[in-house]
């Protein structure tokens, strides 16, 4: 059975069933040489889902550089260091009080790239500007999925 709201296909996409009061809301932070990268996404969200009494967000845009960046690979259970110039090319993932999930694409200097899922220790270089939205008809959560063995996205709509 299909949860109301759900639609099923290839990709499992919930969207609102009618309209809502609730409009989403944009925020902007930058961060400076020397931030973690994660850990700076992960308090700025805590305070504005604190602020505003919201428990559902994502990253809309994101831009900068680092110099050390921490990805897991598909299938890895470990992180991968890179310890270099790198440019943050896209930012993009869910934010919840529970957790994020947060994946990301870097360039070096010859401008190989690579991307995963974004480990703690993703160390700012000169700056990142990353921009937030607010989902205030939703809460996310992040539960065990039997399946995957992993936190997944839980979502209940809220308005």
């Amino acid at each position: 059975m299909i949860p109301d709201g759900l639609t099923q296909g290839v990709a499992s996409v919930v969207s609102p069933s009618t309209a809502s009061s609730g409009v989403p809301s944009t925020h902007v932070l930058r961060m400076s040489p020397g931030d973690d990268l994660r850990a700076g996404l992960v308090k700025a969200f805590a305070d504005l889902s604190r602020t505003h009494g919201v428990a559902a967000g994502c990253v809309l845009s994101s831009v900068g550089s680092l110099s050390r960046a921490v990805l897991r690979y598909a299938a890895e259970d470990r992180g991968t260091e890179i310890v270099a110039p790198l440019e943050l090319i896209t930012l993009s993932g869910t934010l919840s009080p529970g957790g994020v999930h947060l994946h990301a694409s870097i360039a070096d200097a010859q401008g190989r790239m690579t991307g995963g899922h974004l480990m703690p220790g993703c160390i700012v270089r000169t700056t990142a500007e990353v921009v937030i939205a607010l989902l205030p008809e939703w809460a996310f959560g992040r539960d065990v999925d039997a399946a995957t063995g992993f936190k997944e996205l839980v979502v209940r709509r809220v308005l």
